[in-house]
């Protein structure tokens, strides 16, 4: 899908897109949500200045996202193939910040150590090596040096699921925050609404010691997506 028919789909944002050229292209391929309800207490020791947690029905919710990141390309150039395309784990947030509804990364893991490097020196995402590995109903994740671990069995629904209000708060974000050097960094995304379908666990293992008290086996709602095309901006540096 070209960028110029990504961009034709905006109904489903709740603020509007950037009016300045998008930067960067990458895809969010056969992605599995996972989420939990947390306290507010229990998060907002994890969050900088500068950076509100964003509630819903009084409640606010950390989640686990793993899929495939794919084609990730800076605009008009060609893409680098050792570098564009690995598994990733990351753990977010849901949070308001610059007015507006984003997510902040707890952790992220990438399958791939190069693409880590790069990408955390280029985004300043918290971007570390995992070693991973999937399958057609399975995904695995290893990390010795935070002892943290992920491992589980699935079966992917054949039908797309009515999303509820909940299912598309904490879906429908288009915007990132993260800390850097005592700053918060901004990036623009734009997709179309995510695609879900219902998943079904056969097997869950998480361990992931700094984040006990928040993710367990038992989420309280889950899902999958086939992905979405994305566009990102290029990031903004605000004062805290």
């Amino acid at each position: 899908m070209q960028a110029k028919t990504i961009l034709k789909h905006t109904k489903h944002r709740t603020f509007e897109v950037p009016s300045r050229s998008w930067k960067f292209y990458q895809e969010w391929n056969d992605a599995i949500f996972l989420h939990w309800k947390v306290s507010l207490k229990s998060i907002k020791p994890f969050l900088p200045k500068g950076i509100q947690l964003d509630t819903i029905n009084g409640e606010t919710w950390i989640s686990l996202v793993a899929f495939n990141m794919n084609h990730i390309g800076i605009r008009s150039l060609p893409k680098l193939p050792h570098i564009s395309d690995f598994h990733e784990i990351n753990i977010r947030v849901y949070t308001i910040c610059n007015e507006k509804p984003s997510v902040y990364f707890l952790n992220m893991e990438g399958s791939k150590r190069s693409s880590c490097k790069l990408l955390k020196t280029i985004s300043k995402f918290p971007y570390q090596f995992s070693k991973m590995k999937r399958t057609g109903y399975s995904y695995e994740s290893n990390n010795k040096k935070n002892n943290d671990s992920f491992y589980m069995e699935y079966r992917i629904g054949s039908d797309p699921i009515i999303k509820d209000e909940t299912d598309i708060w904490l879906t429908e974000r288009y915007a990132v925050h993260q800390e850097h050097k005592n700053k918060i960094i901004e990036y623009d995304v734009h997709h179309q609404e995510w695609p879900m379908q219902a998943i079904t666990i056969k097997k869950l293992e998480i361990a992931y010691p700094k984040f006990n008290q928040l993710v367990n086996n038992k989420p309280d709602k889950v899902h999958y997506s086939k992905g979405v095309q994305v566009l990102t901006w290029d990031k903004k540096k605000l004062q805290l």
